[in-house]
C-alpha cells in the first residue's frame, strides 16, 4: 500500500516525489492492476491521495518511457478564505465557485429543472457578490429575469451592484423573512446558506414556501460538502474539532429539507459533489428535457 509511505514522507519534509507508471499509458486499467512498468493507478487516485493527505498534486514530469515523476506538496498553513468574513476585504472575494465544473453543471441542471419563465422573478439569498448569478445566463441564454439578491455584507453587495446593474440588491437578514415588500418569486436560490449560524432551516423554508414562492415556483438549496485549503477545494463536510470530514450533519440537513419539501407537495432532486444541491419543483410539474450544458 502506497498511502502509509507517502504520508510518512510528506510529514517528514512537506514535499515528496516518486516515480510511477504513467497513468495515461494504462487508460482502461483499474487501480492496482499490474503492468510491465509497475502497478497502475489513474490520476484520480493520485489526486484523491493528495487531498486525503492535505497536499497539492503538482505538475508531473516524464522521466522515461511510460513512467512519470509525481510530486506532492503539503498545504500551507493558511486560514480558510472566509476567516476574515465574506466582504471584499477578506479572501472570500477571490473564490469563484463556478470554476468548479461539477458545481456549475449541477447548478445549471437544477436551474433548468425549476425552469422559471422568461421575465420571472428570482430571489438569491446570501447572494454575496453575486457570481453564481452568471449561471442563469448559461442555463437560459434567451431569457431575462427580475433578480433580487439579499445579503448582510454590504461591501459584497456593492460589488454585486457593479457587476449586475440590472438586478436589485438589499442588505437584509434572512432570519427576518418573510418580508412583505419582497413579493413572490418563481425561483429561490439559497447556496451555502442554510447551515450558517443563527439560521433555522425549517423556519426559513416555511417562510419561503408560504410567503415568497409563486404556486409554480421552485427552490435550489446548496449544502457545502467541502472547504477551501490553500486555494484548493478539499472534499468533505467538516465538523468543528474533527480532523477528518464527517458527513453526519450534512446528511441530516439534506434529508430534513428533502422530507419537508416532499411533504408539502414538491418533487425533490439531490445532486452535486462539493456542494450538494437540493432542487424542489411542484410535484405536478414535468422535468424539462435538455438539462445538460
Amino acid at each position: 500500500m502506497i498511502l502509509p509511505a507517502v504520508r510518512s514522507a510528506l510529514a517528514a519534509g512537506g514535499d515528496v516525489a516518486f516515480t510511477v507508471p504513467d497513468p495515461g499509458v494504462g487508460v482502461g486499467l483499474y487501480a492496482g492492476e499490474p503492468t510491465p512498468l509497475g502497478v497502475h493507478r489513474p490520476w484520480q487516485t493520485w489526486a484523491d491521495l493528495a487531498d486525503l493527505l492535505g497536499a497539492h498534486l503538482l505538475t508531473p514530469e516524464s522521466v522515461e518511457a511510460g513512467r512519470v515523476r509525481v510530486r506532492l506538496r503539503a498545504y500551507a498553513g493558511v486560514s480558510a478564505p472566509d476567516t476574515a468574513g465574506y466582504g471584499t476585504g477578506g479572501h472570500w472575494g477571490r473564490v469563484n465557485k463556478l470554476e468548479d465544473p461539477v458545481f456549475l453543471f449541477t447548478l445549471v441542471e437544477a436551474l433548468r429543472r425549476v425552469n422559471p419563465p422568461a421575465g420571472g422573478r428570482v430571489l438569491a439569498l446570501g447572494v454575496n457578490a453575486g457570481r453564481e448569478l452568471d449561471a442563469l445566463a448559461l442555463a437560459f441564454p434567451s431569457r431575462a429575469f427580475e433578480v433580487v439578491g439579499i445579503d448582510l455584507e454590504e461591501t459584497a453587495l456593492a460589488e454585486a451592484r457593479t457587476h449586475y446593474p440590472q438586478a436589485t440588491f438589499r442588505t437584509l437578514d434572512v432570519t427576518t423573512l418573510p418580508v412583505p415588500d419582497l413579493g413572490h418569486f418563481d425561483l429561490v436560490l439559497a447556496l451555502s446558506l442554510l447551515q450558517s449560524p443563527g439560521i433555522r432551516q425549517d423556519t426559513l423554508l416555511r417562510a419561503l414556501r408560504r410567503e415568497h414562492l409563486t404556486p409554480g415556483g421552485g427552490l435550489i438549496l446548496g449544502f457545502p460538502n467541502a472547504r477551501y485549503l490553500d486555494g484548493f477545494l478539499s472534499y468533505g463536510a467538516r465538523m468543528r474539532n474533527y480532523a477528518r470530514p464527517d458527513l453526519s450533519l450534512l446528511m441530516a440537513d439534506v434529508t430534513a429539507a428533502r422530507r419537508t419539501l416532499q411533504k408539502h407537495g414538491f418533487k425533490v432532486f439531490v445532486t452535486g459533489k462539493y456542494e450538494v444541491l437540493v432542487t424542489a419543483i411542484p410535484a405536478a410539474e414535468t422535468t424539462p428535457g435538455g438539462l445538460e450544458l
